[in-house]
């Protein structure tokens, strides 16, 4: 059974797309166009109460939140593709623990960033420059904490590509492309060889090719 991704144009879906490919697992995708409201629709509510991308579709099972569906897929396929999960439990335990650093630390104030500088013009919203100054400053912290830990291992959980650096991909790539902002990464030498690294993996440039950079 071919797996079924909801919305892969958008940055959280690309971060199920990326795990697919370095798991080798075909799939099909279905755009949603979030401007046209069309994630509000109630046959997608019925997949996803939220009205939130991405959603899969594997057979009769269906999952949605993207940092939930690539744990579930590294899992499922452990044995087939890229080991995203590591070799052992101590390592286990640092890519669970470096996943949970991205989603709690790091994702939040770049989010913001993404919203006070991409979406709100694109929306006609004015943007808060409060917000974006508190967020850049608490990224920028999170990112002093990363160039520490990447100067003791080519990875987040270590010398060893996982879904830790992989949940990074997409919303790093609008830190890096598409708000002027990717001197946070360049002044960081090792957060810059980090992403230089990740952002050049055959998996990414796949998924950029195939859907377009991250709406």
């Amino acid at each position: 059974m071919v797996v079924k991704v909801y919305g892969p144009f958008y940055a959280s879906p690309k971060r199920v797309l990326v795990c697919l490919v370095e798991k080798e697992i075909e799939f099909e995708t279905s755009p949603i166009d979030l401007f046209k409201g069309e994630h509000k629709d109630p046959e997608f509510l019925k997949l996803q109460p939220f009205g939130q991308v991405p959603v899969i579709q594997d057979g009769d099972y269906t999952l949605y939140e993207s940092r939930a569906i690539i744990r579930y897929y590294a899992e499922k396929y452990k044995s087939q593709g890229t080991d995203l999960l590591g070799k052992t439990i101590e390592e286990r335990g640092l890519v669970e623990q470096w996943l949970e650093v991205e989603a709690s630390n790091y994702h939040p104030p770049l989010d913001n960033l993404v919203i006070q500088i991409l979406f709100a013009p694109e929306l006609g919203l004015p943007s808060d420059p409060k917000i974006i100054q508190e967020s850049e400053e608490k990224l920028g912290k999170v990112l002093d904490v990363y160039e520490e830990r990447l100067s003791k291992s080519k990875y987040l959980a270590g010398d060893f590509f996982s879904l830790a650096d992989l949940s990074h991909l997409p919303f790093t790539y609008y830190l890096a492309n598409s708000m002027e902002k990717e001197y946070m990464i360049k002044d960081r030498k090792h957060v810059s060889a980090w992403w230089d690294d990740i952002s050049n993996r055959p998996s990414w440039k796949k998924v950029l090719q195939q859907f377009g950079a991250p709406f």
